[in-house]
């Protein structure tokens, strides 16, 4: 049996709770998932799942067993990158979560450079705007914008960002531009799902004081390119990160709106699974954010 193998089966299995994710994950079909499963508990003479027609979840002696695999593999990692070259060093594939705004617009060029290192791995990019936590669906790394409470994950802090809230000018020519918070309810108001989800803008003024002023919801989306587009379209104001419209305010189609009344910023965290030490490739890439941050956010 290759045990190493098995290892990496059993625990994407555990860590996702379903034998048809883990297969996904692994790009295997769900019977050689269950076939390579079922041999690893005969071999070691031990039931490691309970099974459901749902889910799987791991027995006492399969909980054991997950945590010294997991230490094996991130061992068996290290032992491969401590004596391979820099331009070989990691293999397999990296797997990683982002929001859609950060993974539209700004992640690929960092995945670029990633693999431009790294010309053996693989990239895996899931995106989208919900919490994913590295341990339940089985990626490398998130990154993640906003409040990250706790979890079976370590949270690395890379920065903060900043949103802005926008107009297109010819909406301005019309409508006029607000001179101060308390003129917005008179304006249509685009938003995320989410996102003053109180009907008020809580933001921070001149003086640093908070200032809660009341919207006019328009406009509620789920994602930031329709946002941004309906705000082009002169449907209303709304406000967006500034690392997706920072071209769009350059060529003078998107205009700041009330520039010395803030919102909040708002942190950007890297999770990944928790262990002695991060694996060979969430390293690497952890490396790469340091380095270029900035071209994130």
């Amino acid at each position: 049996m290759d045990m190493l193998s098995a290892m990496r089966i059993f625990t994407r299995v555990v860590e996702r709770g379903s034998l048809s994710a883990a297969a996904r994950d692994l790009d295997f079909g769900q019977p050689t998932v269950s076939e390579r499963v079922e041999k690893l508990e005969k071999h070691l003479g031990v039931r490691l799942l309970y099974r459901t027609t749902r889910s799987v979840q791991a027995t006492d002696a399969g909980a054991r067993f997950y945590d010294y695999a997991k230490r094996a593999i991130e061992a068996a990692e290290e032992a491969e990158a401590s004596v391979a070259s820099a331009e070989t060093s990691l293999t397999g594939t990296f797997r990683i979560a982002a929001p859609h705004g950060l993974g539209e617009m700004t992640l690929p060029r960092l995945l670029i450079e990633y693999q431009t290192r790294h010309p053996a791995l693989a990239i895996d990019v899931i995106l989208n705007d919900r919490f994913v936590d590295p341990m339940t669906e089985g990626v490398d790394l998130s990154i993640r914008i906003g409040e990250i409470g706790s979890g079976n994950f370590i949270a690395r802090r890379l920065g903060t960002m900043q949103r802005l809230l926008l107009a297109a000018p010819g909406y301005i020519e019309r409508h006029g531009l607000p001179r101060e918070p308390a003129e917005l309810p008179a304006h249509p108001f685009i938003r995320f799902a989410g996102f003053a989800s109180d009907e008020r803008l809580h933001l921070i003024g001149p003086d640093g004081g908070p200032v809660d002023v009341p919207i006019r919801t328009a406009w509620r989306v789920n994602h930031w390119r329709p946002l941004m587009e309906a705000v082009l379209a002169e449907r209303g104001i709304g406000p967006l990160f500034a690392a997706v419209c920072g071209r769009e305010i350059a060529q003078g189609r998107l205009v700041p709106i009330l520039p010395s009344y803030k919102f909040r910023r708002v942190d950007v965290h890297a999770i990944y699974p928790p262990g002695p030490r991060p694996a060979a490739r969430t390293k690497a890439f952890l490396t790469l954010l340091g380095e270029q941050a900035g071209v994130l956010f």
